[in-house]
């Protein structure tokens, strides 16, 4: 409907004055009221109740069918909109109806519940996994604190990281070895652990070390984090374990993570080396060009490189023993706390892929290494993710806290996904909306075809032409609540802004897309009406990438939201979705009436 009009100065003399429009119902609400309301003008809980049973629900989510919830739903509508109205009515108008559609806590795209089998062995599942959690910027100079680790723990992160140094003879901190970064100690880390480790998600949280002490220092850090944790802390023997408990089994544990202290003495630094790659960070596919980066230019990292003191790992930074006997004495104390072992055997990755029966480890590799081993051994890679564990972390030329595409890790069952969590772009956004599955608890259950293989040895891994196993459609109704989340002016000093949409799936080769609607010009509440149709060859994986831009014609289009979704979660009909700034921020009041249905 027409309301007020709004005026914009022009030459500092001009003003131009604007129409501006509340956010009505669209066809597509009126059609839905008009259906279940059965003609009238008002909508009874029972019949939202029924709407609710046949629209509503996603794959794997019970559906709210029960009339108490419907009446629930209806009261607080009725309170929010009316105040008083619930003591005259007990029903909804049309505008009512439109308000809890147009509800991101009311009517969400996704649910918030755990839903999953949380039964199965820990290994059964992707793990929100953080990389170098302790920095607070860019991988180079930017200052080590507990804070970064607090805060990815309270965004449902459940794998922090944290490298071990010596801090003169007697103490040790974490910091990123070869950098100007300042250290902080590893007591106030633990700490922050301690105390967020089950804010957002009761489900168990594992801490892998990058350790580089002596026999002696790795006792105290022993004794430390035995005395920070007492009972939470989960142990077990890792050298005879043939499976791992569930998710379920270690509900508010804390798991440690590394090489028992044998292996750190025999291995040189253990990260595979990027032969001086320098290569484009940011990807630009079918999504386009990355937001800009925490480090954004080639001569600020050369600035910041030219600092860096050309340390050296003596050997008593690489953990060498004092001597044997003090390997005899004090390594146990340290071993016996390592529920995850760690390390790459010798022999090559194929030796390296290996199971074992009778044990259960977890393997590194670099984004790089990855791809190599899917290239090469995609069956082996897989098997070994069945049982083991399977950790893949940023090659080392991501200074500015960039990150990689994850979808070949999920494709090859990989558990652990490290990602900086210090930085922002499209690729963070892809590991964010991933882990809004399973009401956010940090555990998403791998589907069924990463857990089997054939009775040929091969596992599933979709080919260019594999045929549709779904097909999701998707219709952009309209947005609105950016003139409450921005200034006026933040778009176009001169008029309301001009947005569009871009919607596509990630996931699958086979299954990436990028489309687009038109321009909805000079209107703070767009009405797009378009619809899109997404086959999916491997649903279980997609995700449904939403992004929303201001039209410029003379400069880079301004952002105006985005947000990731795992299709598998989808609830389908009409949902209210939330957008998020580029850091993952979810706005006040900005969001997308959408659609979506299944076919």
């Amino acid at each position: 409907m027409e309301g007020k009009k709004d005026s914009y100065k022009f030459c500092l003399i001009f003003t131009r004055k604007f129409r501006m429009t509340e956010s009505g119902p669209v066809d597509d609400v009126r059609a839905v009221f008009e259906k279940y309301a059965e003609g009238e003008a008002h909508m009874s809980p029972e019949q939202l109740q029924k709407l609710m049973a046949e629209e509503g629900g996603g794959e794997g989510e019970e559906r709210s069918t029960s009339l108490e919830e419907a009446e629930r739903i209806v009261d607080e509508v009725l309170r929010r909109r009316h105040h008083i109205a619930k003591f005259t009515r007990r029903n909804l108008t049309l505008e009512d109806f439109n308000y809890f559609l147009f509800s991101t806590d009311l009517n969400p795209p996704i649910a918030d519940q755990v839903h999953h089998n949380m039964d199965a062995p820990l290994s059964h599942y992707f793990i929100y996994t953080g990389h170098n959690s302790y920095l607070t910027g860019n991988q180079l100079s930017s200052n080590c604190s507990d804070l970064p680790i607090a805060d990815a723990l309270r965004r449902g992160v459940r794998v922090v990281e944290l490298d071990l140094w010596p801090r003169g003879t007697d103490d040790v901190c974490v910091k990123h070895g070869r950098t100007l970064t300042k250290a902080v100690k590893l007591g106030k880390c633990l700490e922050s652990i301690k105390a967020n480790a089950f804010a957002t998600s009761k489900y168990p949280v594992i801490i892998t070390l990058e350790d580089h002490l002596t026999p002696k220092l790795q006792f105290k850090v022993a004794k430390m984090i035995t005395q920070t944790f007492g009972e939470m802390l989960y142990y077990h023997d890792a050298e005879s374990c043939q499976e791992f408990p569930s998710p379920e089994d270690l509900k508010g544990k804390i798991l440690i993570s590394t090489k028992p202290p044998k292996e750190y003495l025999e291995a040189n630094d253990g990260k595979e080396k990027d032969n001086g790659e320098k290569g484009k960070d940011s990807d630009e596919d079918v999504w386009g060009k990355e937001p800009e980066d925490l480090i954004s230019t080639q001569s600020e990292l050369e600035k910041v490189t030219s600092s860096i003191n050309d340390l050296s790992q003596d050997d008593e930074e690489r953990g060498s023993c004092e001597s044997d006997m003090s390997c005899q004495l004090l390594a146990p104390e340290y071993k016996r706390l390592i529920a995850i072992h760690a390390g790459k055997p010798k022999g090559g990755l194929r030796m390296a892929l290996k199971v074992d029966p009778n044990k259960i480890r977890r393997l590194s590799l670099s984004e790089q290494l990855l791809e190599k081993a899917v290239a090469t051994y995609g069956t082996d890679v897989i098997r070994f993710t069945q049982k083991n564990f399977l950790r893949i972390y940023p090659k080392g030329t991501r200074f500015n806290s960039s990150n990689y595409k994850p979808q070949i890790g999920w494709m090859s069952g990989a558990q652990m996904i490290a990602f900086n969590m210090q930085g922002h772009g499209r690729a963070l956004w892809l590991m964010e909306g991933m882990f809004r599955a399973n009401g956010g608890c940090g555990y998403v259950k791998k589907p069924d075809f990463l857990m089997n293989v054939d009775p040929t040895g091969q596992s599933f891994y979709p080919k260019d032409n594999s045929s549709p196993k779904k097909t999701l459609k998707v219709k952009v109704c309209m947005g609105d609540g950016w003139l409450l989340d921005f200034k006026k002016t933040h778009f176009d000093s001169y008029s309301p802004p001009d947005f569009f949409v871009r919607v596509g799936i990630a996931g699958a080769p086979v299954d990436e897309v990028m489309e687009k609607t038109k321009i909805e010009y000079d209107t703070w509440t767009p009405i797009w009406n378009k619809e899109f149709t997404f086959p999916l060859a491997v649903p279980e994986l997609a995700l449904l990438r939403v992004e929303v831009h201001e039209h410029d014609n003379n400069e880079k289009d301004d952002f105006g939201g985005q947000t990731c979704l795992p299709v598998s979660e989808l609830r389908q009909g009409i949902r209210a979705v939330p957008l998020f700034n580029r850091k993952g921020v979810k706005y006040s009041s900005t969001r997308l009436l959408m659609r979506f249905e299944f076919v």
